[in-house]
C-alpha cells in the first residue's frame, strides 16, 4: 500500500511505486533524461541548484518511479495557479510500455487537482511522435494550430 505522498498501480505492476522527488535524485533522474535523449539545460534551469528550488515551492510537483528501488521514471509538473504542466517526462528504456508513465502523468494530474488545478497541460516537440501519440492516448488534446513562443535571457535557462 502507497503511503501518504505515494502512489502504486493496480495489479500486473505493482513493484513501482511513485514518489515526490528528493535531490538526493538528481544524478539518477539526469542520467534518465540522458539515457532518454531530452534535451536538458544542466548549467541552467535544469541544474541542481535551480531543481532544489524548484521542489521547495508549492508550484512542483516533481515525482520519480522505482522498481525495486531503482528509477524507473521521472516527471516535473507544475502550475501557475490556473493551469497544469507536466515537463521532463521520461522512463528508462527498461520499463516503457509497462504502465510507468500513465501512473507518474496520472499522479501528477490527481496531485494537482488536489490543489485545485483543473487543467494540464504538455508541450511536446513536434518531432517527438511518440509523446505525442502518448498523451492522446492517456486522454490529451492535440492542438497543432497553438504556436510555442518564448522569451530568455540566457541560453542555459
Amino acid at each position: 500500500m502507497a503511503s501518504a505522498g505515494e502512489a502504486t498501480p493496480g495489479a500486473g505492476a505493482s513493484s513501482v511505486t511513485v514518489r515526490d522527488m528528493r535531490i538526493e535524485d538528481y544524478e539518477a533522474v539526469r542520467g534518465l533524461w540522458s539515457e532518454a535523449g531530452l534535451p536538458f539545460k544542466p548549467q541552467g534551469r535544469d541544474s541542481p541548484e535551480k531543481v532544489a528550488l524548484e521542489l521547495e515551492r508549492e508550484t512542483a510537483v516533481f515525482l520519480v518511479a522505482e522498481v525495486d528501488g531503482r528509477l524507473a521514471g521521472v516527471v516535473f509538473g507544475t502550475h501557475d495557479g490556473r493551469k497544469g504542466w507536466i515537463n521532463r517526462l521520461a522512463v528508462a528504456s527498461a520499463y516503457r510500455r509497462q504502465g510507468v508513465a500513465r501512473l507518474l502523468v496520472e499522479e501528477v494530474e490527481a496531485r494537482l487537482a488536489a490543489r485545485g488545478i483543473e487543467i494540464t497541460a504538455a508541450l511536446v516537440e513536434t518531432a517527438n511522435v511518440g509523446s505525442l501519440a502518448f498523451f492522446r492516448a492517456v486522454g490529451y488534446s492535440h492542438a497543432p494550430e497553438i504556436e510555442y513562443v518564448s522569451k530568455r535571457r540566457s541560453v542555459d535557462t
